[in-house]
């Protein structure tokens, strides 16, 4: 008797769940393989979160396309699960269920004056000017001279540049044209990037801060003093610095060293150990309160920031985006580990509230970590 090919259900077609499409194809050539997806376009973050200037990594969207829908993977578009199928029908299907739907939604910063006009998340600014069918509807008041993004990973990397780049240099993207259109009226002058740990622990790659130094007509601020690491970050830095934070530190004290840039038309400055205290304004963002902070070690070994109380500074602007990290969000009759944000899992196999494993139901992706 003829053994019965598995199907599998893939709920969420970004990378992730790409990369899974792959691997199943590869270990298991005749598995029938579904990917399910809200939206009516597959590939996920590499269409509304890669930022328009950078096609090289886009063209992963044709990789993906050889490895999965061309090898006979079917894509379900407009389809979501727990809205217009069940897990419990997906499990009725199919021999195994691998949810790969990411980190949907933003974390907030927990401060007076977050939710005032003006002071969104940078995921929004990013599926924005991506055209995301999400964000599309959103409107961005770029009249304000300067603007602060808060983080320091590669979205805010992403969003300073997208906000400092000319308008000669976004046309020739496929930025949406509603973004590009306001880019191309935006007055922003300056942009302040804010890192509430030091440029040791900034979650740059080196790639995307190199990038950053190199923008035409925009120069690139570092004060010097905060670059002075602190004993702890020496420390840190010695036993368990990557090649990446060193490279940082070695591009970041390049920066600082350059003198200013004559007839630059925007900046960036680059700011460490600061954090956001307050959002101020009466209708809208008019101003933000910054407190300076101190690294510490925390009881379990790990590096965190702590906030001095006394030194606090104002910056007037009329845009705050926060990048502060994501978090995934529960699927309906599925288990979620509320603490973590996470499916509840052992090396993908998604288990129990009781830590049993779940039958034929997995994670991969942001979903998973």
């Amino acid at each position: 008797m003829a053994r019965a090919r598995p199907r599998v259900a893939i709920v969420g077609a970004g990378p992730a769940g790409a990369f899974a499409a792959a691997c199943l194809l590869r270990g298991s050539g005749d598995a029938e393989i579904d990917l399910f997806e809200r939206l009516p376009t597959p590939w996920g973050l590499l269409r509304g979160g890669v930022a328009p200037d950078h096609q090289e990594i886009k063209r992963l969207e044709d990789t993906f396309d050889r490895q999965t829908l061309r090898r006979g993977c079917r894509f379900l578009g407009n389809v979501e699960v727990g809205v217009d199928v069940s897990h419990s029908e997906l499990m009725g299907h199919y021999t195994a269920v691998v949810y790969a739907t990411g980190a949907q939604t933003d974390k907030s910063l927990g401060i007076p004056g977050e939710d005032l006009p003006g002071s969104r998340a940078a995921t929004e600014f990013v599926g924005w000017y991506n055209g995301h069918p999400d964000y599309r509807e959103l409107e961005f008041d770029l009249s304000a001279q300067r603007a602060v993004v808060i983080g320091n990973g590669n979205v805010a990397a992403d969003v300073a540049r997208i906000l400092t780049l000319s308008a000669g240099a976004l046309e020739c993207t496929d930025v949406a044209d509603h973004a590009l259109e306001a880019l191309r009226a935006s007055r922003i002058e300056e942009v302040i990037v804010l890192g509430r740990r030091g440029p040791a622990q900034a979650a740059f790659t080196s790639a995307e801060l190199r990038e950053l130094g190199h923008l035409e007509g925009v120069e690139i601020r570092v004060d010097p003093e905060d670059l002075e690491l602190d004993a702890v970050s020496r420390q840190w830095l010695e036993e368990k610095g990557s090649f990446t934070a060193r490279t940082n530190l070695e591009l970041l004290r390049e920066f600082a060293a350059r003198p200013a840039r004559r007839g630059a038309r925007r900046r960036i400055d680059l700011r460490f150990l600061r954090s956001p205290a307050e959002i101020r304004g009466t209708e809208r963002v008019e101003a933000i309160d910054i407190r300076r902070n101190e690294i510490v070690r925390a009881e379990d070994g790990s590096l965190k920031a702590r906030a001095l109380q006394e030194d606090m500074e104002t910056i007037d602007c009329g845009l705050v985006l926060r990048s502060v990290g994501y978090r995934a969000v529960p699927l309906p009759d599925v288990p979620f580990d509320e603490r973590h944000f996470v499916l509840p899992n052992d090396q993908g196999r998604v288990r129990t509230p009781e830590g049993e494993p779940l039958r034929g139901v997995y994670a991969v992706g942001w979903i998973k970590r």
